[in-house]
């Protein structure tokens, strides 16, 4: 399984519960795309949500993203970690 960081924008003043609720969402169906989504942050200054996932592949993420009700506007491979 690959790693991929997703990113939205427009989210301007989410809040924790908002966060987490759009996680739950996420979590609630990732097993239909053999996604595991690990953990999630946000800025609500500047309405910037990352996400970070394991799944087969970029297309699966936004795939369960877009179901969820929040399509991702960028999805970035994370080859390498330390």
């Amino acid at each position: 399984m690959a790693r991929f960081m997703d990113v939205h924008h427009g989210m301007e003043g989410i809040t924790a519960d908002q966060l987490r609720e759009a996680h739950q969402a996420d979590l609630a169906i990732e097993k239909d795309e053999k996604v595991h989504f690990e953990q999630a942050w946000a800025d609500p200054e500047s309405g910037t949500v990352y996400c970070l996932s394991e799944a087969p592949s970029a297309e699966a993420v936004q795939r369960i993203h877009e179901r969820a009700g929040h399509k991702a506007d960028e999805i970035h491979p994370v080859p390498l970690s330390v």
